[in-house]
């Protein structure tokens, strides 16, 4: 009987915990969904994070902003973020997929150098290269463009594309691409046939951090960006951040306008995590 109260009152303080835990990391959430729903826009002094009043006159006016032009900027700027993300995502995945096989499966000369390079380029912050950047885009006329912005991002992800999808293709069985050989397919065509398939959750994962990290970086695209029409989201959202005044309702509704995007493209993948951030950390 001792045993089982034992078990018991393990199992209730793991779960008091989970929830603590649980309770501590969305206090600060809510304290944004607060301060998006209140129409006064500013942090009330007490501990429960809820309005007196729900509104959704913030998030109204974030969705509904336009320029002395009359042109919609929230829309203009949603497809900015859209389309800078989804070309970076696949630009990098294309390059980095054959370059990342070819890693893992061939010997040459100069590849531990390649690799270490790679590595290298990781220990410096984005914001190291703004400037170089900066004067190339600038001689390339691609400043203010969302062309610009995207070879920026996609030159950033490769090298964390190639190492994540270099260590999928190395835990692949090779038995598999030689059997299809063997069968009458060519190196390539066991490549797509074969590899491309088993490394899908790999491949997955790998595209969602690349949009992620080109959705939500801010300090390249304030640099490069100028004109409001060009502008991606974090950009505009902390427009509603000034100097002398805060437009903190706004800045919580932008805030978690946009996250939702985020939010419903992890639902969309979450079976493909586990298997993709784990690929590669034991060899089949």
């Amino acid at each position: 009987m001792k045993p089982r109260r034992i078990a018991w009152g393990v199992e209730f303080l793991s779960h008091a915990i989970a929830v603590a835990a649980v309770a501590f990391a969305l206090y600060p959430v809510l304290w944004v969904v607060s301060l998006a729903l209140n129409p006064a826009g500013t942090p009330a002094p007490r501990a429960a994070p809820w309005p007196e009043v729900l509104s959704l006159v913030n998030f109204r006016a974030v969705v509904s902003s336009s320029n002395s032009a009359g042109e919609w900027l929230f829309g203009r700027q949603l497809l900015n973020s859209v389309l800078v993300s989804s070309a970076t995502a696949a630009v990098s995945v294309l390059i980095a997929t054959p370059a990342a096989y070819a890693l893992a499966r061939f010997r040459f000369v100069g590849e531990r150098t390649a690799m270490k390079a790679l590595l290298a380029t990781q220990m410096f912050p984005g914001v190291a290269t703004a400037v170089p950047l900066y004067v190339m885009l600038d001689t390339l006329k691609l400043l203010d463009t969302r062309a610009g912005l995207v070879l920026v991002y996609a030159t950033t992800a490769l090298p964390f594309a190639l190492f994540q999808l270099r260590g999928a293709f190395e835990a692949i069985p090779r038995d598999l691409e030689e059997a299809a050989m063997v069968d009458g397919a060519t190196r390539w065509q066991a490549f797509v046939l074969v590899v491309l398939p088993a490394a899908r959750p790999a491949i997955a994962v790998t595209c969602l951090f690349a949009f992620m990290a080109a959705w939500n970086e801010f300090i390249l695209a304030a640099t490069f960006l100028s004109r409001e029409s060009a502008f991606t989201l974090p950009v505009a959202l902390q427009r509603y951040v000034g100097e002398y005044d805060a437009a903190w309702g706004r800045f919580a509704a932008g805030a978690i306008l946009v996250s939702v995007p985020v939010m419903a493209i992890f639902y969309a993948v979450q079976r493909h995590l586990v298997g993709g951030l784990t690929a590669g950390s034991v060899k089949g």
